[in-house]
């Protein structure tokens, strides 16, 4: 099941919420992970049992933890269940990666039979770990439940495309937290809005930006090479922060407060900001639990940095263009780290901030094509080394027929709609004019964002967010 799907907007979740508010306080837990168990078995019920399973060995590693703080008991329980975590994770995600990888090196076929992958494996996976290291560090404690653990791992606004949450950011909240009409407002609007980008902006620029990646690259001009990776760039930009606004959304109507995940990345002037701004909660997941207890910047800081970004490539997927992908951004960040930024220091904004995007373009085309010898191709062209035109007719056709989908991507894409929209708020004083926007406007634009959204699904067929590959 996805957010954005007919069945999901109009009738799990009118149903979920009606339910949830008319349970008692004492029941609300129950519901909530009846519901989430539901929307994750919704498809594909058999990888449910992997789900359980997971949890069930952090529940108990949590337990020992707890039980033997203190003494070597707690870190082999916790070491013992992180094994077991990262063993499914590695079976279902790259075992067949590992496989295909053989076949190149050895002399005589590797047998092997795919056993396919669990949705939001990676995520659930990150959360576990997330849970038993923070029981470790004694930042939050071992929760006695399991049915409370199971309903932090699988509560269903964060469950199968992210943003990872810190057990130790949520824990209060598991137990206790409040529902404030001004808090259940909001997290509807923020939930339209990140409908609005998925299905209005990232669909529709999903099926532009194919015509231009995945046609014939032979007839691909160099200014529509650049056309396709932008329109890619913010494509995957609107996904995934549409689906990150709409589990924050969620989240505010059931009480729930989540840590942001997207902060304008585009506006960035260099690749170390982007990674601030970008996917912030699986930064910090990689910084908190992989690049500080290597050592951070006080032992093998270079070291650390290229594991950090050799894994953060392999989590996106099981294929070596996004071990590429990691690598490139790596690479980046320590000449940034080294000398760049004493460079770009120096130049204009505007200047900085071109290098940044010319960084970044380049290297969604690594994370884009899998195969990396057709990404090379693309590049050639993107670059001026292939005998392509500079423009072509298709180029001209589709600029004119989208003529204002670009600026308006683009624009929505930077903080301008946000700051307009607080500076109109904090210029209207208490009465009726601001009345009538927060309490009128505000509203119909939600209103009509839902309405837009759901013509655009009519019709439309599956459509599922592109992070839940990962």
């Amino acid at each position: 099941m996805v957010f954005s799907s007919f069945v999901f907007l109009f009738a799990f979740l009118p149903l979920v919420l009606l339910l949830y508010s008319c349970s008692p306080d004492k029941a609300k837990n129950a519901v909530l992970l009846a519901f989430s168990l539901l929307f994750y078995a919704w498809g594909e019920p058999l990888w449910i049992g992997v789900l359980l399973l997971n949890v069930a060995v952090g529940w108990m590693g949590g337990l020992l933890i707890e039980r033997g703080r203190g003494r070597r008991m707690a870190k082999t329980a916790m070491v013992a269940a992180l094994v077991f975590q990262v063993g499914v994770l590695v079976y279902f995600k790259y075992t067949g990666f590992l496989v295909q990888t053989l076949q190149h090196v050895l002399p005589f076929p590797v047998p092997f039979r795919d056993p396919g992958l669990p949705i939001g494996i990676s995520f659930f996976t990150f959360h576990l770990i997330s849970y038993l290291v923070d029981v470790y560090r004694g930042d939050a404690p071992a929760l006695r439940s399991y049915s409370k653990l199971l309903l932090y791992i699988s509560l269903f606004p964060q469950l199968v495309a992210g943003p990872i949450i810190r057990y130790a950011d949520v824990q209060e909240q598991l137990s206790r937290r409040r529902i404030t009409l001004e808090g259940f407002s909001t997290g509807i609007a923020r939930f339209v809005v990140g409908l609005g980008k998925k299905v209005v902006l990232a669909n529709t620029l999903a099926d532009i930006s194919t015509v231009f990646l995945d046609g014939d690259l032979g007839k691909l001009s160099l200014l529509g090479a650049w056309f396709g990776i932008v329109l890619f760039a913010l494509q995957i930009y609107f996904d995934f922060s549409g689906y990150s606004d709409m589990a924050i959304g969620l989240g505010r109507m059931f009480g729930f407060h989540f840590n942001e995940n997207f902060n304008y990345p585009y506006v960035s002037r260099s690749a170390s900001e982007f990674w601030r701004r970008w996917n912030i909660s699986v930064g910090r997941f990689f910084r908190d639990y992989v690049y500080i207890p290597l050592g951070g910047n006080r032992r093998n800081p270079a070291f650390n940095l290229f594991a950090v970004w050799f894994l953060t490539g392999l989590w996106h997927g099981a294929s070596w263009n996004y071990v590429l992908w990691g690598v490139y951004f790596g690479v980046f960040i320590a000449m940034e780290r080294s000398f760049l930024f004493r460079i770009l220091s120096l130049l204009p904004n505007l200047a900085s901030h071109i290098y940044f995007l010319a960084a970044v373009l380049i290297g969604w085309v690594f994370f884009y094509f899998e195969s990396i010898s057709r990404g090379l191709v693309y590049l050639r062209v993107m670059l001026g080394f292939a005998s392509a035109p500079l423009a072509n007719a298709e180029l001209a056709i589709h600029l004119q027929n989208h003529l204002f989908l670009l600026p308006i991507a683009v624009i929505a894409a930077t903080p301008l709609p946000a700051v307009l929209h607080r500076r109109l708020t904090a210029r209207m004083r208490p009465g009726f004019a601001r009345g009538l926007y927060a309490n009128t406007l505000v509203p119909l634009a939600c209103l009509a964002i839902l309405t837009v959204s759901a013509l655009l699904l009519v019709g439309k067929t599956y459509s599922p967010f592109f992070y839940f590959r990962f």
